[in-house]
C-alpha cells in the first residue's frame, strides 16, 4: 500500500539567472562611462535638436534608476546650473558680442572701443543670427553639465572609490570627496530651506540667497571634509615594499598612459581635430595606463568588503555609452553638416538619423537595469498602499449594505 501524503516542498531558491535581475545598485562606473559617451556626442554636435534629444535621455534614465540617495537630487542642480550657463552666454553675446549679419532684432546704444578691442563690441545691433549661436553654444555646455548631473545623480560616490584600481587609491580619495561636494550641495540647500521656512524666513528667490549660500557651502564642505577623514581612519593610502625600478616604470607607465588619455578625449570631444587620431591616441594610453596600475597595485596593501560586480546590466550600459559616442562621430565624417548646421540665414535644422539613434539606444538601461533597492522597495510599498485602496471602497461598500 504506498502513501499519498503531501508532495515534498518545492526548491523556491532563486535560480543564479534570476539573481541577475533582483534590486541591486549598479557599478557606479558603468553609469560614469555611460555619461561620458553622452557627454562626447553632445561635445561635438551643435545641432539644437541632438543637444536636447540628449538632455531628454539623461532625464529619462535618471527618473528610472536613480536612488533614494541624497546624491540622487543632483541633476536638477545641474540642469538649473546648465540654465544660468545658457542665461550667461546670451546675455554676454547682447552686451558684449560682435556684430553679425543677419535679421537685426534690436538696436542697442553703442559705445565706441579703442582699436585694440578688435572683435568685441559694446552694444550696437542685435541680429537673430548672433542670438540664435549663442543659444546654441550655452545650450551645449548645458548640455555637457546635464551628462555629468546625471552621472552623480546615479553612481555612489563611495562605491566608486571602491572599485578604483589600487595604484588610484590616494588620489581616487581627492576625486571621491570634490564628486561628493555637488550631491552634498544639492542635500545642503533641501535641509536648509526646509529650516528657513520652519523659522519663517523666506526660501526662495534672490533675498533668500545671501542667507542660503553661506550655510550651505559650509555644510557642503564639512560633509566632503568629514568624508575625507573618515577614509582616512580606515587607513587609505597604506602602502607596501617595492623596489625603485619598479616604482620609476610605473610611474612612466602611469603618467605616458594618463597624458595619452587627455590627447585621445581632446581629439574625440573636439569636433575639429582627426577622430582616428584621437582614438588610437586614446587606446595606446589605456594600454600604458592599465599597465603602470597593474604594477602599481603591488604597492598598495588592502581589502574590499563585498565589492561591486560587472555583469551584463554593466556592460549594456557602458556598451550604450560607448555606442552613442561611436555614432556621433561616424556621422561627423559622413555628414558633418547635419551636426553642425549653419545659422546665418535661420533655416529648419534637421534631425540626423545616427546620432539620434544611437542615442536612443542609451535610453536602454531605464529598462534592462536592476533596480536599486531602496526604489524597489518603495515602489513596493507603493503598490501595497494601491491595493489596499482599491479594497478599501469595496469592503465600505459590503459594509454599508
Amino acid at each position: 500500500m504506498t502513501s499519498t501524503g503531501p508532495p515534498p516542498p518545492r526548491d523556491r531558491r532563486p535560480r543564479p539567472a534570476a539573481l541577475r535581475s533582483l534590486p541591486r545598485a549598479l557599478h557606479p562606473g558603468a553609469w560614469w562611462l555611460w555619461a561620458l559617451g553622452l557627454a562626447t556626442a553632445a561635445s561635438r554636435t551643435t545641432n539644437p535638436l541632438v543637444l536636447v534629444l540628449v538632455v531628454a535621455v539623461a532625464a529619462q534614465v535618471v527618473a528610472a534608476r536613480r536612488s533614494q540617495a541624497p546624491w540622487a537630487r543632483s541633476f536638477t542642480v545641474f540642469l538649473k546650473l546648465g540654465l544660468v550657463v545658457v542665461a550667461i552666454r546670451v546675455t554676454a553675446q547682447v552686451v558684449f558680442g560682435a556684430s553679425a549679419p543677419g535679421n537685426v532684432i534690436v538696436t542697442l546704444p553703442e559705445v565706441p572701443l579703442p582699436a585694440w578691442f578688435a572683435g568685441v563690441s559694446l552694444g550696437g545691433p542685435i541680429t537673430q543670427e548672433a542670438l540664435a549661436a549663442a543659444v546654441v553654444d550655452g545650450l551645449r555646455l548645458a548640455t555637457v553639465l546635464a551628462c555629468i548631473g546625471a552621472a552623480n545623480a546615479l553612481a555612489n560616490p563611495k562605491r566608486l572609490l571602491a572599485g578604483l584600481p589600487a595604484a588610484l587609491y590616494e588620489v581616487g580619495v581627492a576625486v571621491v570627496v570634490a564628486l561628493s561636494f555637488a550631491p552634498s550641495l544639492a542635500t545642503s540647500v533641501g535641509r536648509i530651506r526646509a529650516a528657513r521656512r520652519l523659522r519663517g524666513r523666506p526660501d526662495r528667490g534672490l533675498r533668500s540667497i545671501v542667507g542660503v549660500a553661506m550655510p550651505v557651502l559650509e555644510d557642503a564642505l564639512e560633509r566632503s571634509l568629514a568624508l575625507a577623514a573618515a577614509m582616512d581612519s580606515r587607513g587609505y593610502g597604506r602602502r607596501a615594499a617595492v623596489p625603485l625600478a619598479t616604482r620609476r616604470l610605473t610611474a612612466g607607465l602611469t603618467l605616458g598612459g594618463l597624458g595619452g588619455i587627455c590627447l585621445g578625449v581632446y581629439g574625440l570631444l573636439d569636433g575639429t581635430s582627426s577622430a582616428a587620431l584621437g582614438l588610437s591616441a586614446l587606446l595606446g594610453g589605456v594600454l600604458a595606463a592599465a599597465a603602470g596600475l597593474r604594477l602599481g597595485g603591488q604597492r598598495t596593501v588592502r581589502s574590499r568588503y563585498r565589492p561591486d560586480p560587472w555583469r551584463g546590466p554593466e556592460w549594456l550600459t557602458a556598451g550604450t555609452g560607448a555606442l552613442v559616442a561611436a555614432a556621433t562621430i561616424v556621422a561627423g565624417v559622413l555628414d558633418p553638416a547635419g551636426l553642425a548646421p549653419t545659422l546665418v540665414p535661420l533655416a529648419a535644422v534637421p534631425l540626423p538619423w545616427l546620432p539620434s539613434v544611437g542615442i536612443l539606444v542609451a535610453l536602454l538601461p531605464a529598462w534592462l537595469t536592476p533596480l536599486p533597492p531602496d526604489a524597489a522597495a518603495s515602489a513596493a510599498r507603493g503598490a501595497s498602499a494601491e491595493r489596499g485602496l482599491a479594497r478599501t471602497p469595496a469592503a465600505a461598500g459590503e459594509v454599508a449594505v
